[in-house]
């Protein structure tokens, strides 16, 4: 038998990049002519740009259906390196490659799936942008399109097949993700797997500046770790809203996550943000019991689990005269860093409040509307993230 390196013995495919997939909204649907009743997407090139974590020499794309009314014809797809970097619309010339599944250029997925490519040689490193390509001729027979509205990233939009295209002068720029899902690095990292909302997702950060906490937090890393961003704006815990309940979606967003090794949770704020005040008691019963599901699932698959506390939204909308959401706050914070239940305990509420008021947001952290949190913000959560909790032996 030859002989394997202890290099190659480690190598595995690692989920570098996810946006989590949700039915589209009709505001944020791609404009006309991209879109009609019925019909999105047809003789329409889609490029978009996503940011690596972890890099390597080799990468794989998930394209998803999973919300699409009928099934997804991708007629061809490539992958390129941008001129430029988030949102760029050109190419660097030399390093577009195309897209195969199964061998083929075209693939059709069925309705409520995904698709993972075959490998692409692309040397990527850390950190850096890839540029994917999708030409669609016939379209998505359907209104019911596949999406992750909340990207902080440009997209173009073309008529036409422009997949190979050094640049797409006159596209529709618009900032969402469609139909992508995850980005696979053959390397011998490990995932750290987000589930959370659009804290996590970076409402407040800085279009196509790739300055959201989790990426924040991927410049602090040594190598060796991969992050994968699985938030959503409005996202919940317990109940569906703008996407699946983190419950309904923890398979799919995090247990199948290739090279997932540890999880972390920061999530919760809308289910205390959207029950009545006086169902806080009950919520918050509901909230401790479905985090007890997420660490015991994710425990099962070998993960381990860390908990974040949940940052201040005195001021905000959520913030009831009485007081009821922050006393469940509390609550709940005080189960996260007592229970012992979490591998560790990351605390965000501590980094991110108002000394002199507890109930808010620094006045450095804050976007401007007392509950998400500006790029200054999203630096002050990344470094509260205590760094030994990624190291190797950790896992």
């Amino acid at each position: 038998m030859p002989k394997i390196s202890k290099e190659a013995a480690y190598m595995h495919w690692v989920t570098t990049w996810t946006a989590m997939p949700q039915l589209t909204e009709p505001d944020n649907l791609p404009p006309p002519p991209y879109a009609k009743e019925g019909l999105v997407l047809a003789d329409t090139t889609l490029r978009q740009t996503l940011r690596v974590s972890a890099g390597g020499r080799r990468v794989r794309l998930r394209l998803s259906n999973a919300f699409g009314g009928a099934p997804l014809p991708l007629t061809r797809v490539t992958v390129a390196l941008p001129d430029g970097g988030a949102g760029a619309s050109a190419i660097r010339p030399g390093t577009c490659k195309p897209v195969t599944f199964s061998g083929r250029a075209s693939m059709v997925v069925p309705m409520g799936a995904h698709v993972v490519s075959d490998p692409v040689d692309l040397d990527l490193a850390p950190g850096s942008v890839l540029t994917v390509s999708a030409y669609l001729a016939k379209g998505l027979a359907s209104s019911a399109l596949t999406s992750h509205p909340g990207s902080r990233t440009t997209s173009h939009l073309a008529t036409g097949d422009h997949t190979e295209a050094g640049d797409l002068p006159g596209a529709t720029p618009v900032d969402h993700w469609y139909l992508l899902s995850g980005a696979e690095v053959w390397s011998g990292a490990a995932t750290l797997v987000l589930l959370g909302d659009s804290l996590t997702d970076g409402r407040g950060s800085t279009t196509n500046g790739d300055d959201r906490w989790p990426d924040q937090l991927f410049d602090r890393l040594p190598g060796g770790v991969a992050i994968a961003n699985q938030g959503a704006g409005g996202n919940r815990v317990l109940n569906d809203g703008l996407g699946p309940s983190a419950l309904a979606r923890l398979d799919r967003d995090v247990l199948a996550q290739s090279g997932a090794r540890w999880l972390a949770v920061f999530e919760g704020v809308n289910d205390l943000g959207t029950a009545e005040p006086a169902a806080q008691r009950e919520t918050v019963a509901d909230l401790i019991a479905a985090y007890e599901q997420i660490i015991l699932r994710a425990h099962a698959r070998g993960l381990l689990v860390y908990g974040a506390t949940l940052t201040p939204f005195g001021g905000h909308s959520y913030d009831d005269p009485g007081g009821h959401r922050e006393a469940a706050r509390q609550t709940v914070n005080a189960w996260i860093r007592d229970s012992g239940r979490y591998d560790a305990v990351i605390d965000f509420d501590r980094a991110a409040r108002d000394p002199a008021d507890p109930r808010r947001l620094r006045a450095d952290c804050d976007e401007g509307d007392h509950l998400h949190l500006s790029p200054a913000g999203y630096r002050t959560l990344a470094r509260a993230f205590p760094l030994e909790l990624l190291r190797p032996e950790s896992g």
